[in-house]
């Protein structure tokens, strides 16, 4: 089974340019390295942003910025900016109609699946950018202490 990493690693895009905005460079290149992943991959995703409203950029310009107030975009805003299908949660179509199980099981799976899918963007949409950010910058405030003892010990 193959996972989606586009709401992580879309959610890290505009973590990163609200939390490094002005500190270091914002272009699809330093992004990427954070991400650990492709520059083109962060465009996309970028632009998916953009159509969404919730991230503003000029063509040319390495200065993307929040369209919104971090506190204004939630986890669900993401998700439906970045997720074509809007599906947590995907059934086999390629069961066999001739089995008592495999004739029924989609639409026994299709209302648990819609009761899930709901209860999941109920909660993503309690969950703020603003939120996500102020953990990140505790958790980067402790690394960088982190880092900084390692350094001192090896001296």
């Amino acid at each position: 089974m193959k996972y989606s990493h586009k709401l992580s690693d879309a959610v890290h895009v505009l973590a990163y340019i609200e939390i490094c905005q002005g500190e270091f460079d914002l272009s699809s290149n330093a992004i990427a390295l954070s991400i650990n992943s492709n520059p083109s991959l962060v465009r996309r995703l970028m632009s998916s942003l953009v159509k969404a409203g919730l991230l503003t950029s000029r063509p040319g310009v390495v200065k993307p910025s929040l369209a919104k107030s971090p506190a204004d975009i939630t986890l669900l805003d993401v998700y439906y900016a970045i997720d074509e299908d809007h599906n947590l949660l995907h059934i086999d179509d390629k069961t066999n109609m001739d089995c008592p199980v495999g004739a029924n099981i989609q639409g026994t799976l299709e209302e648990a699946y819609a009761k899930v899918q709901a209860d999941a963007e109920r909660s993503m949409a309690q969950i703020t950018l603003a939120q996500l950010v102020d953990d990140l910058r505790v958790r980067r405030a402790k690394w960088e202490m982190d880092t900084q003892r390692r350094t001192q010990e090896t001296e």
